[in-house]
């Protein structure tokens, strides 16, 4: 418990707003009900292991950054237990506050650009999903109504504008009117 007080007096001087959990079933309460940019993980946690909290918890929050801390230099993490636990980075005990403050900012800014970069991957793939979909409706509308590529990309868009959709709201209506057509 000398080591939390530490960490907490250390961290509070930083600047950082700091909730201390004694045992495993403390910090999964904690972490449910608050708002968190970072949680540093003691390794042995009384009643849990360290590494599957850190499981738990960023299977809970994706986008907090988890820094796991431990006063035992014979801890080594396999590669399948460093990328499950979701932690971005490993510090021994005792840490120098500065090093701590260090870390965690860097900590808190990485995840944020990895939860940046995710985003920024499905907000791609779903653009290319709904491609796709406008793509197949251009076609059905290249058949039924013999009409060139971009006419029918302009027959979606006017019809888009017209009613105030989305074009690839559009399209799944085009696509569902085709006869035989599935989800």
């Amino acid at each position: 418990m000398a080591t939390a007080a530490f960490l907490r007096r250390g961290l509070t001087e930083e600047g950082f707003a700091v909730d201390v959990a004694t045992d495993a079933a403390s910090a999964d309460d904690q972490v449910a009900s608050s708002d968190y940019d970072a949680i540093l993980l003691d390794v042995h946690l009384p009643g849990a292991n360290g590494i599957d909290a850190a499981q738990a918890i960023s299977r809970a929050l994706p986008g907090v950054a988890i820094v796991l801390i431990s006063g035992d230099d014979t801890i080594q993490l396999t590669d399948a237990e460093a990328e499950a636990s979701g932690a971005v980075a490993f510090l021994p005990k005792p840490v120098p506050p500065r090093v701590l403050d260090s870390t965690i900012r860097l900590a808190v800014a990485r995840t944020g650009a990895l939860r940046q970069a995710r985003q920024e991957a499905a907000d791609l793939k779903q653009m290319l999903e709904d491609r796709k979909l406008i793509e197949r409706a251009k076609g059905i509308l290249m058949r039924r109504t013999a009409c060139t590529e971009p006419e029918a990309y302009r027959i979606l868009q006017r019809s888009s504008q017209d009613r105030s959709k989305r074009m690839v709201d559009i399209a799944r209506t085009v696509l569902h009117s085709e006869p035989g057509a599935t989800s």
